[in-house]
């Protein structure tokens, strides 16, 4: 994401409130390789948040809607509150490139249930390059598992090196997998500097909690810099 990191919400290219004057949702991205968790993470956010915000989703599959039905066979939000996007291309394409599906997509949850808090773009599975535009989204989250390896931050790439968060996911297999946590800590460090990792195990209790804690913090600091019915 070419981000100034030392800006929490730098200038973006789409309008921070809705026609009707209200401030429109904090839209944070998920990405990360094939496999990573991505689906279940998103899934474990709502279930932790939806009590107390309005939450809604935006799934990105080539050619299924498979990640929104498993959303929906889970039920961590109402049917009317997850959408699917075709992408056809590249996941990369529809969150980078051409991002008008996603846009169209976001845009119509917010007409269709009514002012949300926050929306969840959840990408395709992809490589350690992907990144979202900072038109669709205000903040990243990429995803990565100890079962690829515990090289996977030392081999950084725009996605692990970039992004507003690192999840470094499915911690509990580190044994089974000889995945060396440590070194998965230490290498993440040398490639984000001050950006913050969260290391999660969504099979133990309380496992997505540092991650809910940065959502919540990012979300405070949205509403504080974007009053509803005041600026552009």
């Amino acid at each position: 994401m070419h981000l100034d990191h030392h800006e929490t919400y730098p200038t973006r290219h789409t309008c921070t409130l809705r026609p009707d004057g209200t401030r429109r949702a904090l839209r944070i991205g998920l990405g990360g390789p094939v496999g990573s968790g991505k689906t279940a993470t998103v899934a474990a956010l709502c279930r932790e948040l939806r009590d107390s915000l309005s939450i809604a989703v935006v799934t990105n599959d080539i050619y299924t809607r498979e990640d929104a039905d498993f959303l929906l066979r889970n039920a961590v939000l109402p049917a009317e509150r997850i959408t699917a996007v075709e992408t056809g291309a590249c996941p990369h394409t529809a969150i980078r490139d051409d991002i008008s599906a996603n846009l169209e997509a976001v845009e119509e949850l917010e007409d269709r249930t009514g002012p949300l808090d926050l929306i969840f773009v959840e990408s395709g599975g992809d490589n350690l390059t992907a990144t979202f535009s900072t038109g669709l989204v205000d903040a990243q989250v990429f995803v990565i598992d100890v079962a690829a390896g515990d090289d996977i931050p030392r081999k950084g790439g725009p996605g692990v090196t970039t992004a507003d968060l690192l999840v470094v996911n499915k911690t509990d297999l580190a044994p089974h997998v000889g995945s060396d946590l440590a070194a998965m800590a230490r290498d993440a460090r040398a490639q984000r500097g001050d950006l913050p990792v969260a290391f999660t195990s969504l099979t133990a209790p309380g496992g997505i909690g540092p991650v809910v804690d940065w959502v919540r913090g990012r979300l405070a600091a949205w509403t504080a810099a974007h009053p509803a019915g005041v600026g552009a």
